[in-house]
């Protein structure tokens, strides 16, 4: 075990707190800090787009752990905006932290700042046009949804990937019309290609979604400071009363400008999830190369966050033992649909419907890339996605 006396872990989300609870669990017993930009305990993002935004679970429900929790671990919790790295001289810069001078020292440091949503340059400044990445957000759009509801109004959706979906499914459970804009010709086109992406299209046109694809958006327009309509490249006008923008996200790396980290899509790490000595970066703002593929990977994928979390935490602590080599996984919940991907999707993919039938919304999906099995997809038949996983797991033998 290394001897470290001071880490701070940036960032308070998942990775965040599995990095912290890894620690301690593995051992080490100096100072710890958690510093998170809310001003709420550590929470789960997945519910926020469905559960949080219908009102099924009241938002304190989403908490990752209790204040008991992070006490008796002898957590820090700090709040706060991380601002500035000096590597050199360890320390953590940090804009409204409470109880403290705003530095914080290190001789370890995990980075965990997570993701910004993109926004569209038109109609930022309109009122009724959200995005959707925090507590806070959900609550905005939440109480958005349901003014248009009672309006008779319509809820718009620029973005037809995993969140926009789930919020699209979310919004008709509410009673809401629904318009979903997306410029690529299927939904989720980037995650599971055409051909489930086309199943994905019929799901939401048969819950009566309006979906449009091969669009992008022209322009916002808007009365008295709000959005009224959302006018498409093709010369449509579609009328809005609440509209999400739901784009990608970029990771929040300007808090590290100058620092000498390598930065890129992320903070750029080995296979270790190490950027630079002693400091290291997990979850959504981490690019690193994963040995299983080769090749430089950032996912955005919430278990990913757990166990990058945690790995890059055992490499902090122990000396780099262990390559972060894993399966990327993500799953999606729609409606009464339940998507579980286990590997990857390259865009020419060959996909092969291996059991069951998309007529019957029960199915199993191979992806194959030069003949090699990269990829398994179930629809609503989660317990036989498990020996393709399987399959993958073992196509690789870490070394």
């Amino acid at each position: 075990m290394r001897s470290l006396r001071s880490v701070v872990v940036a960032g308070g989300g998942a990775a965040g707190v599995a990095a912290a609870e890894t620690l301690r669990r593995e051992g080490y017993e100096g100072s710890l800090v958690l510093i998170g930009a809310e001003p709420a305990l550590p929470y789960d993002r997945p519910p926020l787009s469905k559960q949080v935004l219908t009102g099924a679970w009241e938002p304190e429900r989403t908490e990752l752990r209790d204040a008991a929790h992070y006490a008796g671990l002898d957590v820090r919790l700090v709040r706060g905006r991380a601002t500035g790295l000096d590597v050199e001289r360890g320390i953590v810069r940090v804009d409204g932290a409470d109880g403290g001078d705003g530095t914080f020292p290190f001789d370890g440091l995990v980075i965990a700042t997570g993701l910004r949503p993109r926004r569209l340059p038109d109609g930022r400044d309109l009122a009724g046009v959200h995005v959707l990445r925090d507590r806070a957000d959900a609550l905005e759009l939440r109480a958005a949804l349901l003014a248009a509801e009672r309006a008779g109004g319509r809820a718009v959706i620029v973005g037809a990937g995993f969140l926009g979906l789930e919020v699209a499914a979310s919004a008709r459970s509410m009673g809401l019309e629904v318009t979903v804009l997306d410029p690529l010709p299927a939904p989720m086109m980037r995650q599971v290609g055409p051909r489930i992406g086309a199943a994905v299209a019929a799901l939401h046109r048969d819950r009566g979604v309006d979906l449009r694809t091969g669009v992008g958006v022209k322009e916002m327009a808007g009365e008295d400071g709000r959005v009224t309509a959302v006018t498409l490249s093709d010369g449509t006008t579609v009328p809005a009363g609440a509209v999400l923008v739901a784009v990608g996200a970029e990771p929040v790396v300007e808090w590290l400008h100058g620092s000498g980290l390598p930065l890129g899509n992320g903070v750029e790490c080995d296979e270790h999830c190490r950027a630079a000595p002693g400091i290291y970066a997990a979850g959504d703002v981490a690019s690193w190369i994963n040995p299983r593929y080769g090749r430089r990977m950032r996912l955005e994928h919430r278990m990913n966050a757990t166990d990058q979390g945690a790995a890059a935490a055992q490499n902090l602590l122990h000396g780099d033992v262990k390559p972060f080599s894993p399966l990327p996984y993500f799953w999606t919940d729609q409606y009464d649909v339940k998507i579980q991907a286990h590997g990857v999707f390259p865009e020419e993919s060959d996909v092969t419907i291996e059991e069951g039938s998309v007529e019957d919304g029960r199915f199993v999906a191979l992806y194959r890339s030069g003949g090699e099995l990269t990829g398994v997809l179930g629809w609503n038949l989660p317990a036989r996605v498990m020996p393709y996983r399987k399959r993958l797991l073992e196509q690789w033998t870490p070394r």
